[in-house]
């Protein structure tokens, strides 16, 4: 039902082997699944924040062994984000699966990073993120603009609305409301 109301083409679900089972039993059932390891953002407060995961070498086979079991699991590709380049590697090396960098590494079959990082949009920009544009003075700048006009009532002006229609008069008499 998810998939056909919302038109989506897979799911993507956070965590590595504590989701294993649900994937299995969700690719069971042909819905595709892409999973996220190394920092989860919907966990972050369980990580203490948006650190960098697997710097230590527990740390780093757990997600390494996360990797593994949500490719077992049926998973077709995974997110990895936010760890450091030589366990991005190996993970990637290790999966028959894509691996999607963020803030990940170079070697990750493909990247992703957050549009409104990217345009410069985003107070708080991540380490990992080149900003492409910068885009917060230009809105920033239109929203102050439209906000002037509005107070000043030159927004919406004449050309911005729309004129009335002759039935309209009329339609509004039964309702005792007049039109000039």
């Amino acid at each position: 039902r998810l998939m056909r109301e919302t038109e989506c083409g897979a799911v993507k679900l956070e965590s590595g082997e504590a989701m294993a089972e649900t994937i299995a039993f969700l690719t069971a059932r042909g819905i595709p699944v892409m999973a996220h390891i190394g920092l989860t953002p919907q966990a972050v407060n369980v990580f203490g924040g948006y650190k960098t995961q697997g710097q230590g070498n527990q740390d780093a086979a757990r997600i390494l062994n996360d990797a593994k079991e949500i490719e077992k699991a049926g998973a077709f590709s995974t997110v990895i984000e936010k760890v450091p380049d030589p366990l991005a590697r190996n993970i990637t090396s290790e999966l028959e699966i894509p691996t999607i960098g963020i803030g990940a590494s170079a070697a990750c079959d493909g990247q992703v990073l957050v549009l409104e990082d990217m345009l410069g949009l985003a107070p708080r920009v991540p380490k990992f993120v080149k900003e492409y544009a910068d885009m917060r003075s230009a809105v920033e700048g239109a929203v102050k603009a439209y906000a002037r006009d509005v107070r000043a009532r030159a927004f919406p002006a004449e050309e911005h609305t729309y004129p009335t229609l002759e039935e309209v008069p009329e339609a509004l008499k039964k309702f005792n409301i007049s039109v000039s």
